[in-house]
């Protein structure tokens, strides 16, 4: 969800206000999700690699997480949304990942759609991770032992299928430490538009591309 602070500063206005047009986004695209039968979303919200910009924007950024989820979750749980929060959550407040628990049980049973918030996540770290959490899974393992499938199972989105499309807005071509592993095989779509302005057309747009992908996972074109 890529140009949220350019949104807001081709306004004058503080970046803050640009994360909150952003996030206001996501229901639009979770409903869309919704009535096109598509049953997980992944939506990367706060990267490891943003603990890096002004502590002010950061501290606003876990302000308006914490907003969000106490805002959003009553909707969720009537809308069938099941929520899950991946990444490294012990760097978030006590107060902040207590929200977070609260909110993931109070959805744990709804069935229509999973929205997965990627937050403080990064694409290698899930993978380091899971390396790990497969070490002390099989303490003493040869390493050789290890296969994708074993990897994959310790990931943060293990109990997800494999992704199919990859939509980036904001007018960059890059996934960006992004659920790498996840993304192997994914379609890959990239908008000019910034993510406030991101619309429901667009999005449907994109849908409409991957359904005239020729996807092979490798194998030759038939004749």
């Amino acid at each position: 969800m890529d140009g949220n602070r350019r949104w807001a500063k081709k306004r004058l206005m503080p970046a803050a206000l640009g994360h909150a047009a952003g996030a206001k986004r996501v229901r639009a695209v979770v409903e869309a999700c919704i009535r096109s039968q598509i049953s997980h979303l992944s939506i990367f919200a706060f990267s490891t690699e943003n603990w890096r910009r002004p502590e002010e924007e950061v501290s606003m950024l876990m302000s308006l997480f914490a907003s969000y989820l106490q805002k959003e979750v009553d909707q969720m749980e009537e809308n069938g949304v099941r929520l899950q929060v991946v990444g490294d959550k012990q760097k978030f407040s006590p107060e902040l990942q207590t929200l977070i628990s609260r909110a993931e049980v109070q959805t744990a049973h709804n069935t229509k759609i999973t929205l997965r918030v990627a937050a403080n996540y990064g694409g290698r770290w899930d993978m380091v991770n899971a390396a790990k959490a497969w070490q002390k899974a099989h303490p003493g393992a040869d390493i050789e032992s290890l296969t994708e499938d074993a990897l994959s199972a310790h990931l943060c989105t293990a109990d997800a299928p494999e992704m199919d499309l990859l939509i980036r807005t904001g007018g960059e071509s890059r996934v960006s430490n992004f659920m790498l592993w996840q993304a192997a095989y994914a379609e890959m779509y990239f908008i000019d538009t910034l993510w406030p302005d991101f619309s429901i057309k667009q999005f449907n747009d994109a849908l409409a591309w991957f359904a005239k992908r020729d996807r092979r996972f490798g194998s030759a074109a038939p004749f």
